[in-house]
């Protein structure tokens, strides 16, 4: 059995946040087993799952990937949303769109030092959407 649903993020500056509380918040409760399944509706902003304990790891998340992908590139013709515009796009491609995490005994079966991550590659992103699905 399948349980599809929406939810809203609050807005996040541009960079790499941590949101697994996020998420837990704002969906039921999970089941004892399953799958979970988080989409990000954009394509200017990804989701992945990385160390949640030291912030420098989100730091330098974003200093490589500006540094890989930079704004403003003269090569870029997609630019109508400003200079992050596809430098954002490429940077969402990069990371990817979904996650899919184990679920055993109702929580979240990630390892000690993983969370769910937002990248967010717009300086003005939007309040994000993410598409969750739960499996049983």
């Amino acid at each position: 059995m399948a349980t599809t649903f929406d939810i809203r993020l609050p807005h996040y500056p541009r960079g790499f946040h941590l949101i697994t509380h996020d998420v837990l918040s704002l969906i039921p409760e999970l089941p004892e087993n399953g799958l979970l399944v988080v989409f990000i509706k954009h394509t200017s902003a990804g989701i992945t799952i990385n160390e949640n304990a030291d912030p420098d790891v989100r730091h330098d998340f974003n200093t490589f990937f500006n540094k890989l992908v930079p704004d403003g590139a003269p090569y870029f013709i997609h630019t109508e949303e400003g200079p992050d515009d596809m430098s954002a796009h490429i940077k969402a491609s990069l990371i990817g769109t979904s996650v899919t995490i184990p679920i055993r005994n109702h929580r979240l079966n990630l390892g000690t030092w993983q969370g769910i991550y937002l990248c967010e590659f717009r300086d003005g992103g939007d309040r994000r959407k993410l598409s969750i699905t739960i499996l049983e």
